[in-house]
């Protein structure tokens, strides 16, 4: 099955967290970007797949808990 593939901020709601933890995990090694150059923004899209997803009420979508921090995808690759 190919990666269901979202942007930023639809990263960001599923997991609960804002945007700029969304990078940051990117940058820690804990997601994995992807680049679709035919988009106007940035480009960069997250698996959802890799991302946490937040604990909702299912009646209204308000935030419970914001899904946990991910796993370091290779700690080899923080190694060098």
């Amino acid at each position: 099955m190919p990666p269901q593939l979202v942007t930023e901020d639809l990263a960001a709601y599923w997991t609960g967290r804002p945007a700029t933890t969304i990078r940051r995990w990117a940058a820690e090694g804990r997601l994995t970007r992807h680049h679709d150059p035919a988009r106007r923004r940035n480009g960069v899209l997250y698996d959802l797949a890799e991302l946490p997803e937040a604990k909702r009420n299912p009646d209204t979508r308000e935030l419970i808990e914001p899904g946990p921090t991910p796993d370091i995808i290779d700690a080899g690759l923080l190694a060098a």
